[in-house]
This record gives structure tokens, C-alpha cells and sequence, in this order.
């Protein structure tokens, strides 16, 4: 067990090169051999390695008592895999058997992928596409801080006053803040930012739709 606190990063590196050789090993097979049942094996491959490194995760959480960046990274890298990865994957196989059907001369694409393509054009697709991802986001932003505060404040009262007065922002430390450690403190306000961002860019498909 102490091996795998000592080498966690390294072993999560790894599982991530892996994951990454069989996604290339299915596009290998799946393209240019044009063996589908073959490629369909390193799918599972990559999978496999996504659950693996959530057991990592919450074997090594277990272990240590403490939610550290380790644990946000395999978190968000699994929930990336398992919602927006998926849709991403699926728009970048059509866009690879396209080029590749260009190259070979050969129609590789259904009218079910056309239909789809045409309508990931649609500035009402893409805005409500985006209101989706923004509406995920906040869920999952939400639910994660709530657990966090938890964490560092004693009952739902004091975590409605620091949810009333973010004078503690200023205050730069997780000492003065809702956040039990220096790490989900920094964790926090980073996410943060990124989800305000994240948010006001969404959102910005539905107030200026693109023409």
C-alpha cells in the first residue's frame, strides 16, 4: 500500500500513456486495417484503465484519510472520460472517417453521420449543447464545494454565513475559510475561477448566438 502512495503520480502517468497507446491502437485498427470487432478490444482496454485508475483513487483516499489534488485529477479525468469524453470520442471518429474516407476514396460515413454533423452547426444545437454542459458544471461545482465546506465547518449554519460574506477571499488561506486544508483551499478558488469562466462562455451561445 505505501508503494502505491510513494508512486501514485507515476502510476497514474503511466495508466494515461497506456489509455492514450489504445486509443491510438483502435484508430489503427478500426481506419487503416478496417477491422471494427478487433479495435472494439482496445475500447475496452481504455475503459478498463479509467476504472483502474478510480480504484487507484479511492484505494489510496482510503489509505491516507485526505481528498488531495491526486484524487481531484483521477476525479476529473474520470468524469471527463465517462460524459464529455464520450461526445467528444464520437465527433472525432466521424471526423477521422471522414479525412480517411477523403483519402481512400471510399464513403465511410452513413447518412445518420451527415444528419449529425449538419446539426452540430446549428447555433441552436451549439447554444443548447453549451446551456447543458454550463447546467453539468454548476451540479457537479456545487455538490463538490458543498462536500468541501463540509469538511471545514462544523454545521450548515456556518457554512451559510461564509456563503454570505466572502470577506474570507481576501484573507488568502484556508485558515480564515470554509476549506478544511491548504489544498482543497487552493483546489477550490482555482475551480472557481474556472467554472465563472466556463459558465459566462456557455451562456454566451445563448445570448449571442453565432450566425
Amino acid at each position: 500500500m505505501d508503494l502505491l502512495v510513494e508512486y501514485q503520480w507515476e502510476i497514474f502517468i503511466a495508466a494515461e500513456i497506456l489509455s492514450v497507446l489504445a486509443l491510438l491502437l483502435f484508430g489503427f485498427f478500426r481506419y487503416f486495417l478496417v477491422k471494427k470487432k478487433v479495435s472494439i478490444l482496445f475500447i475496452f482496454a481504455f475503459l478498463a484503465l479509467v476504472v483502474l485508475e478510480a480504484i487507484l483513487g479511492l484505494v489510496i483516499y482510503e489509505h491516507t484519510g485526505e481528498f488531495s489534488t491526486f484524487q481531484l485529477v483521477i476525479t476529473i479525468f474520470v468524469i471527463y472520460a465517462c460524459t464529455f469524453g464520450i461526445f467528444d470520442f464520437l465527433r472525432l471518429d466521424r471526423w477521422m472517417r471522414k479525412k480517411i474516407g477523403e483519402w481512400r476514396g471510399i464513403e465511410l460515413l452513413s447518412e445518420k453521420d451527415y444528419q449529425i454533423m449538419s446539426k452540430n452547426k446549428d447555433p441552436k444545437h451549439i447554444a443548447k449543447k453549451y446551456r447543458w454542459s454550463a447546467t453539468f458544471h454548476m451540479v457537479i461545482f456545487v455538490a463538490a464545494q458543498a462536500v468541501f465546506w463540509s469538511m471545514g465547518t462544523e454545521n450548515l449554519r456556518e457554512m451559510l454565513a461564509y456563503a454570505t460574506d466572502f470577506s474570507w477571499v481576501e484573507a488568502g488561506t484556508a485558515e480564515h475559510s470554509p476549506y478544511p486544508t491548504e489544498t482543497l483551499y487552493s483546489i477550490g478558488m482555482v475551480w472557481s475561477v474556472v467554472f465563472i469562466v466556463d459558465f459566462i462562455y456557455s451562456w454566451s451561445y445563448t445570448v449571442f448566438p453565432s450566425k
